[in-house]
């Protein structure tokens, strides 16, 4: 089966006269494109190019499929533009729902790309905490939402998208060891965000549960709502935090003095997922908007990691 891919490499290849050439400006690998033009060529049951020292030249076949291959990716580029032009004028509010924590992650970030997305659409991104945004989603107020589970949940369906280390984040890296345990939490001076959620906090949860293996009690010294209190805190050497890795890489450069990361023994994660009711016709902007939000956690998350 021909693909666009292929017909791209093929016309790049045309134009540079050279696999490298028409590799490096498609971003590709030499060996890739190389690949793409094989197929093209099993597809065609023809050759397409001779080698003539360093470089390519077409073949009669090839000559005969550029117009063709030039009319099929100029088809695929004018409908893209029809489709980016129906973007444009989508207008009315584009509602949709995020994690608590999201204004650490990737909220403005997102703004800007729908706002480059859909100039004339109004926006709304809701969201103080992710129970609430589900529960938004549920009652069919929010068509979908990006939000840190676990979710209980028969009415919604969840796609996966990525998930973030919880570490413990100290002012003193000689205070802890390489790997934080059950029996370090529950000697720690702690400062613990989401004070409202208390018990209803998934990571204090697994935080409690890892601290009562161990016939410990977790106990915070300090309680805040914002995990960006809580760092500014950990900061000052007052008391050593518990927060999602990304966060602490974002908000470093706004804190008062340097902080370190280590992971806990087990390793505890925040997972993130896409929400929506079953069966659910979303709209194309709120698709749209999936799309981003998920890619750009993603980036995000493989960033920091690294």
């Amino acid at each position: 089966m021909v693909t666009l891919h292929q017909l791209r490499c093929f016309v790049a290849t045309l134009e540079h006269g050279s696999f490298t050439k028409a590799a490096e400006a498609l971003g590709l690998a030499q060996p890739s494109l190389a690949q793409q033009i094989r197929l093209l060529e099993n597809g065609m049951s023809a050759p397409l190019f001779q080698r003539v020292g360093r470089g390519v030249v077409p073949t009669e076949a090839a000559l005969a499929l550029e117009g063709h291959a030039r009319q099929a990716l100029d088809a695929v580029e004018q409908g893209r533009r029809a489709v980016a032009n129906v973007d444009r004028a989508v207008t009315g509010t584009i509602r949709f729902g995020l994690f608590g924590a999201a204004h650490l992650y990737l909220e403005t970030q997102l703004v800007a790309d729908m706002r480059e997305r859909f100039p004339s659409a109004r926006l709304a991104l809701i969201g103080q905490n992710s129970m609430d945004t589900i529960e938004l989603v549920r009652r069919g107020k929010l068509e979908a939402a990006l939000v840190a589970l676990p979710i209980d949940d028969s009415v919604l369906q969840i796609k996966p998208v990525t998930r973030d280390e919880i570490v413990y984040v100290t002012a003193d890296p000689d205070r802890v060891q390489q790997i934080v345990t059950p029996a370090d939490l529950a000697a720690a001076t702690l400062v613990l965000s989401e004070v409202t959620w208390g018990d209803a906090d998934y990571t204090r949860q697994q935080l409690r549960s890892a601290v009562q293996s161990v016939g410990g009690t977790l106990q915070a010294a300090i309680e805040v709502e914002n995990v960006e209190t809580a760092l500014e805190v950990a900061a000052l050497g007052l008391a050593d935090a518990i927060t999602a890795r990304s966060v602490v890489r974002r908000h470093q450069d706004k804190l008062s003095a340097p902080l370190y990361c280590f992971s806990l023994e087990p390793r505890l994660y925040d997972h993130f997922a896409i929400v929506c009711r079953h069966n659910a016709v979303l709209s194309r902007p709120v698709q749209a908007v999936i799309e981003m939000a998920a890619a750009r956690l993603r980036e995000l998350v493989r960033a920091t990691a690294a």
